[in-house]
């Protein structure tokens, strides 16, 4: 075994270089290899059937199922861009039935159909009948920056096909670029509908009676993170009782140093405008591949909502290497989601509020094999017995004095290529270098985020799939997710520690079968 440092714990086949990028043709070849074509499609994540998706738009809880829409191309492989909303259908978040495509591109002159929100019309506000489902989506005839504006699409059939209600948006730019992805929430308490808009640096709030006619009311501004994008409003009750609005957007922060996920702002909502307890948002995942976000209400089996809890899904990607994917070639399709994720508001010692994310429950009920190893004492690198392509490790890590810990993840034959996840100095960390994985530039290769180290411990849950790793750091305070492409051949799985001994508590290894 011996100690390892941290340089070499990370070189891998990579050995400082850019990211590996996989042959065409050749995903599940060893290197060298004349190995046939074999499928990367997740094992238990959701996947597009085929072609393309990319933006998740928030499920829906209708007639006892939540209804998940999302971007679909049907035109991928063939080079013509633009997207429609795909549904699928869901009991309990894992698995999904394929109900084709619900609002179609390109059938009117204002072309396809870009991100939005489904909302269940229940008290026929809208004139469509009660229960409609209204869609509300960006549209953009000459698909440029500055005629974005918001189209209105209804459903009476329970949100599987929606007609358009006529090609003049509802509302329209106002001349101005980045104007886009509308997200509707019902005010039960003041009678009308709250949208919260993306437009470039700032987040616009409307109001509406009737889902058809909106005025603008009120903006939140947030700069040095990108052009925001999908933004999130809600409110969640904490374990003690408080209660806090929550505004999420997707942004990019990497040339803050920051993530390219979801960031977030606990605070107040008056009906018109947010307020943020604090200037600077908080991230909801740390990895590299948590794009398009959102987050939606959770429900029990009889349609009664949760106010402490709600559940979240994000698209496994990111535009700065969207088509970079073994799956396209191999299978057909270019599109997997996180694994569903239940969130809750907690307290932190210093008195601030944050979400925390699990996987969603219902993942325990396709468990199908578990193998549990004990507690591990290791010092340096230790393999283990096991080998797999897609599981969760879950572990707690406690030690004496030393600089890091974690566990490798899909693990080549000879060690070489692995993917480590685990905690170094004062942060948690998830590291692809030494896999093969889409980033060319080989900057965006290890995700960081706190840690305190001062309690000798921690606990890391993973989830490993086969083009996906996500990690939850105790408890999920941090959440890290990231795109890999591991060789097949790759299903080792080892502990490392360096500068010390550390002891992994209750090991456990468990794969699913959907």
């Amino acid at each position: 075994m011996g100690v390892i440092s941290r340089r070499t714990l990370f070189a891998g086949s990579a050995a400082g270089a850019a990211a590996v990028l996989l042959p065409a043709g050749r995903a599940a070849a060893e290197p060298g290899s004349a190995g046939s074509c074999a499928s990367y499609r997740a094992e238990y994540h959701f996947t597009v059937p085929d072609q393309w998706k990319n933006d998740p738009q928030r499920p829906v809880w209708i007639d006892g199922e939540y209804h998940y829409y999302y971007l679909y191309n049907a035109d991928y492989t063939t080079g013509v861009v633009g997207t429609a909303w795909r549904l699928a259908t869901s009991s309990d978040l894992v698995t999904f039935t394929d109900r084709g495509v619900a609002v179609p591109k390109n059938t009117t002159p204002n072309g396809d159909v870009w991100s939005g929100c489904a909302v269940v019309d229940t008290d026929d506000t809208a004139g469509f009948g009660a229960g409609a489902v209204v869609v509300l989506a960006t549209m953009s005839p000459h698909d440029g920056d500055a005629d974005q504006a918001q189209y209105l699409y209804y459903s009476t059939d329970g949100g599987r096909a929606f007609t358009h209600h006529g090609t003049e948006p509802v509302l329209p730019n106002p001349g101005v670029r980045d104007f886009r992805d509308p997200k509707v929430i019902r005010d039960e308490e003041r009678g009308r509908w709250v949208m919260t808009l993306a437009e470039n640096n700032k987040v616009g709030f409307y109001h509406s009676a009737d889902l058809k006619s909106w005025t603008y009311v009120s903006g939140f501004v947030k700069d040095g993170i990108g052009v925001l994008e999908c933004p999130d409003l809600f409110r969640l009750t904490a374990s003690d009782g408080t209660v806090k609005w929550l505004l999420g957007v997707s942004a990019n922060g990497k040339g803050s140093g920051l993530p390219n996920t979801y960031a977030y702002w606990t605070g107040s909502f008056d009906g018109t405008a947010f307020t943020a307890d604090a200037a600077e948002p908080q991230w909801l995942d740390h990895g590299w591949d948590w794009y398009g976000a959102v987050t939606f209400e959770k429900r029990g089996p009889d349609g009664r909502l949760d106010e402490g809890a709600r559940y979240a899904i994000g698209w496994l990607n990111n535009w700065d290497y969207a088509g970079i994917t073994p799956t396209i070639d191999c299978d057909g399709f270019n599109g997997t989601d996180s694994v569903v994720r239940e969130v809750t508001l907690k307290r932190a010692s210093s008195g601030a509020y944050y979400l925390a994310s699990q996987p969603v429950g219902a993942l325990d009920s396709y468990v199908s094999r578990t193998v549990r190893l004990g507690d591990l004492s290791v010092t340096g690198t230790r393999v283990l017995d096991y080998t797999g392509i897609a599981y969760e490790v879950t572990c707690e890590i406690r030690w004496d004095q030393l600089l890091g810990a974690g566990v490798q993840v899909r693990r080549s034959p000879d060690g070489g290529r692995h993917v480590d996840a685990g905690v170094y100095g004062d942060y948690a960390f998830l590291n692809r270098r030494g896999t093969v994985n889409p980033d060319s530039t080989g900057r965006w290769q290890e995700s960081r985020s706190p840690f305190d180290r001062s309690p000798g411990r921690v606990r890391l849950r993973i989830l490993v799939d086969r083009t996906s790793v996500e990690m939850f750091v105790d408890d999920g305070r941090y959440v890290h997710s990231s795109e890999v492409f591991p060789y097949l051949i790759d299903t080792g799985l080892a502990l490392f520690s360096i500068e010390g001994t550390a002891v992994f508590e209750n090991v456990v290894i468990r794969e699913f079968t959907l």
